[in-house]
This record gives structure tokens, sequence and C-alpha cells, in this order.
């Protein structure tokens, strides 16, 4: 039986331009209000999350810089994986790669991560993975940008650790995403779902594809495993 959503931002409850789906909300602040718990997954920033939470109305708990970082509800300290000095050298040498070439990355938001590192997509990603085939990291192409991260860290692996935390198996989860940055999410929780929208790497793992993309797919979702929300 379910008992948790886990659920992706960009995406999956908001639009293509990044804009929130206000079904979507509702539908989560059901149910929070049902008793079920939410927890919000993303590559973004844990200041981002923080707000993102408390707007949105959960308990505070969440996933930030794809796995990288967690939190169990409010004024709790954050939990930080990964080895975000080697993210910094891989960075320095992607820079100084295609600085030679003319060109200066975008970084997003340097100051607030705590455990890997996010540019703007105005660069190739196959060649930001070429210049750091022999670094300890992994590159990551979210869709919205691009991400050095510690090896085998990602949404999934901080599921199976935040999920005990708060008194859960990843199996009580439904987990739902649209990026490849969500795969090992989806592939971890009990159900995975992705939206039409979905990358098909995904839509190949995943327990159910909805028939509409974003955030109207989202609640397609939740109306289907969680059933008492079409009745309130």
């Amino acid at each position: 039986m379910l008992k948790a959503l886990l659920t992706d931002i960009d995406g999956t409850i908001t639009g293509p331009d990044r804009r929130i789906d206000t079904g979507s909300i509702v539908a989560i602040r059901s149910l929070i209000s049902s008793g079920f718990e939410v927890v919000l997954a993303s590559g973004n920033t844990a200041c981002f999350m923080d707000a993102l939470s408390r707007m949105i109305g959960t308990n505070g708990t969440f996933i930030a810089e794809n796995g990288g970082v967690f939190r169990i509800g409010f004024g709790n300290p954050l939990t930080i994986s990964g080895d975000q000095a080697a993210c910094r050298t891989a960075l320095a040498a992607v820079q100084d790669h295609f600085r030679a070439k003319g060109t200066e990355l975008e970084l997003y938001s340097p100051y607030y991560r705590y455990a890997d590192i996010a540019f703007a997509r105005t660069v190739p990603v196959d060649e930001v993975r070429q210049v750091l085939a022999d670094n300890p990291v992994q590159v990551l192409d979210t869709g919205y940008a691009i991400h050095i991260q510690s090896p085998d860290i990602n949404k999934g692996t901080t599921l199976e650790l935040l999920a005990p935390v708060m008194g859960l198996v990843p199996g009580d989860f439904l987990a739902i995403g649209d990026s490849l940055n969500d795969l090992q999410m989806l592939k971890t929780a009990g159900i995975g779902v992705t939206l039409a929208n979905g990358h098909p790497d995904l839509k190949a793992v995943a327990h159910h594809v909805t028939g509409k993309e974003y955030g109207e797919g989202f609640v397609e979702a939740i109306e289907k495993y969680f059933p008492y929300f079409r009745a309130r």
C-alpha cells in the first residue's frame, strides 16, 4: 500500500515554461491533508527547495541537487552526500576547455550548492563528458541544466537513505518524474510513473506512462494511484 509521494518539480508539476501547474498543487495538498507524506525532489538547491516546500505546503522534507542533499522536515540539518571538491576540480577543467574556445559557462547558484555543480545548457553536454572522461564525476543533463556530480549518487540512492529516517521503505513511495535524472528514483520506488512528456528511457522502466503531459499528467497519476483523490 502506498504511503508517500516522491515527485520531481520541473517538467512534472510544471509546464514546459517552468510555471507551476495549480492543479498539481491542489493534488499535493489533498494528499497531505489525507495523511500521506509528500517529498519534493529536484536538481535545484536546498534553499530553493526550502522555499518551494513552504509555498506548496509540505512538511519540508525534500531531495535537492539530484540526490546530493536531503532534509527531513523544516528546521532540521541537511544531509550532504558526495565530494564537491572533485566536482569543482572537474568544473575548472570544463571552464578551461570552453574558455579556450571563447565560451564562458553560466553557473547556477554556485554559492548555494553543497554537493554538485550546475551550469546552463549553452555548451554540448557530450563535449563536457569527453572533457571529464577521466575525472571521478558524472555529468547529468536534466533538460534544464548540466550538472557535475559525484558518481553513484542520484535521487534513487537518496530515497533509500531518506525513507527509513521517515519510518518508511522505498516501496511505500509512488515516484513521478520526467527526466533522465529521475530514472533511478522511478526504479527504486514501489511504483514509478512518468508523464507523456517523459524521456524514452523513463517510459521503458515506468510502471505507468500518463496520457497527459506535465502537470495534467501528474494529476492523472495521482488520481490513478490514490483513488480517494477522485472523490474529493
